[in-house]
Formats: structure tokens, sequence, C-alpha cells
């Protein structure tokens, strides 16, 4: 989904836009939303790198839009249906399976954290790993990377360091080397990319 700066400038002013599915329009409603709260938790000093945070943005980026949010995969209703990744002429890529409780998920989720605390001591390394980290993992059913993009950004917003954005018109580098980053686990590629991506890089 792209939509223009004018596009999303109106449906801000709460006016829809011809043309436009409904969906487009609820995800950039949702992602407005998520950037509230990020904002509030960081400017507050609540803001945190756990599951609490984790879900509790998801619970707004995916909103209507997942299959469910605001908790884990198998966490829910549903259990039996583990989402996977297309990845072109590579195949898919396919995470943890969804198991009854998400106690998998839980696990794995403590234990990476759990790593980059102990870790990882920059910040702008610890966020953008968090970032490939929930992407790689999927939590969720949908939203992932989103909700891993506001989680790696309240990271660095937390540290005195500026966000990140992914230009539109980088999309489909990044599309491409996270297709890599999914084949090899290799974060190296995907790394370099998110500090060209940071308003300060040169």
């Amino acid at each position: 989904m792209q939509a223009s700066f004018p596009e999303v400038k109106t449906l801000l002013d709460g006016i829809t836009v011809g043309g436009r599915r409904i969906s487009d329009q609820e995800q950039i409603l949702n992602l407005v939303e998520s950037s509230k709260l990020l904002l509030k938790l960081v400017k507050s000093g609540q803001f945190c790198l756990d599951k609490a945070t984790f879900v509790h943005l998801h619970r707004l980026v995916a909103r209507n839009e997942a299959l469910e949010w605001g908790h884990f995969r198998g966490e829910g209703d549903e259990w039996h249906y583990t989402p996977d990744v297309g990845l072109g002429e590579h195949g898919r890529y396919t995470p943890l399976p969804t198991v009854n409780g998400g106690t998998n998920l839980d696990e794995a989720f403590r234990r990476g954290v759990d790593a980059l605390n102990d870790d990882v001591s920059d910040a702008f390394e610890k966020g953008t790993a968090f970032f490939l980290f929930g992407a790689l993992q999927r939590f969720f059913f949908d939203g992932n990377k989103r909700t891993s993009r506001f989680m790696m950004n309240g990271v660095l917003m937390s540290n005195g360091i500026d966000a990140i954005s992914i230009p539109a018109a980088k999309a489909q580098v990044f599309n491409e080397k996270m297709i890599r980053f999914y084949l090899n686990r290799d974060a190296t590629e995907m790394l370099g990319f998110l500090v060209d991506c940071h308003p300060e890089a040169t």
C-alpha cells in the first residue's frame, strides 16, 4: 500500500480518499494512532523493550487487519494457523509454529530480549537488532515488521537518537534485502540499510 502525502493528509482530516480500499485507509489511521502512542510512551519515560509494550503497540498497528491483534500467536482463539512469508522465487519462510497458549513464542521473546539487554549496550544496535528479531520470529499473525519498527524507534528515541523512517523510494530495496535476511539469517546487510536510512546518515 502506497499513498501520497496529500492522500494521507486528506484522510487525517477525516475525509475518505476516492479509489482507495477501506483497509488502506484503516492501516494509515492505525499507524497514526500507533505513532501517537509511541511518542507518549517515550516522552513520559514509560517506553520499555518488553512484551507488554510490544503487544500494546500491535493492538493499534494491526487493529481490524490481522487475524488477531494485541497478543502473540497462539495466545488467543486461533492456534492452528502459522503464517509464513513469501520469498518469491526462493519459496517461503516459516517461523516458529503457532501453538496453543503461545508458550514457544513467549519463551523465544524472553530469550531474545534478555540477550539484547545483556549483550548489546549500544542503543542503535539494540533497536535495529530488535526490529530484525521481531520481523524474523513473527510473533503476530500480521503487522510484525511495522510493530517491530515502532519498537526499534522507541529504543532509539528513548536514548536521544532520531527515529528511522524507510522512504517509499527505498521500499523495493528494503523488500529485497529482507528476503535475503529471511534466507540466510545474516543481519549485516539489513543493519547497513537501516543505518543508511537514518536522518544523520551521510
